[in-house]
């Protein structure tokens, strides 16, 4: 067997700890349920820091897109955050590891991708296409929940193997 298998992924930080997310809610007791798996399937999991909770704190207040992006600093504080994550991916891609993409949160105010994209994304991928990474992703549905997955595990799985999200 190969190890490790030179496959990265990065994921939202509330995917691997829902006790970042704001009090009341938590979707999961702790981490979701499909990020076990994901470990299982040969990726190396990179987790992004939680800006909203390095920069506020666990009791901030359910804010917008529009009042993060108007918070003084608030950009400046996730580019910051980023510098480790997209120096850990750069240098992996130069020794032949393959970045996936990104697992996101589909409405969250900073790590949604789709409709609107969130402040903490736009910054991100913002550098990806600069560094020539991929900007492929999957959102974790707003419905999901520990014990409601519905299709996302399927979705999921698929988007591992290469195809691209489509909802």
């Amino acid at each position: 067997m190969d190890f490790p298998g030179k496959r990265l992924i990065l994921v939202c930080h509330c995917i691997l700890n829902q006790n970042a997310v704001l009090r009341g809610w938590e979707r999961a007791r702790g981490a979701f349920p499909f990020a076990a798996d994901l470990m299982k399937s040969g990726y190396g999991v990179i987790q992004l820091p939680c800006p909203e909770l390095l920069f506020l704190g666990p009791d901030r207040p359910p804010m917008s897109y529009e009042d993060y992006a108007r918070l003084s600093g608030y950009r400046e504080h996730c580019i910051r955050l980023l510098e480790p994550v997209l120096k850990e991916l750069s240098i992996c891609s130069r020794k032949g590891y393959r970045f996936r993409g990104v697992i996101a949160v589909r409405e969250s105010p900073n790590c949604a991708l789709s409709e609107r994209r969130g402040v903490f994304m736009e910054l991100l991928f913002e550098r990806l296409r600069e560094l020539h990474l991929s900007t492929d992703f999957i959102e974790l549905p707003v419905w999901y929940a520990e014990g409601e997955e519905r299709d996302f595990r399927k979705r999921l799985d698929d988007f591992l193997r290469g195809k691209r999200d489509e909802s």
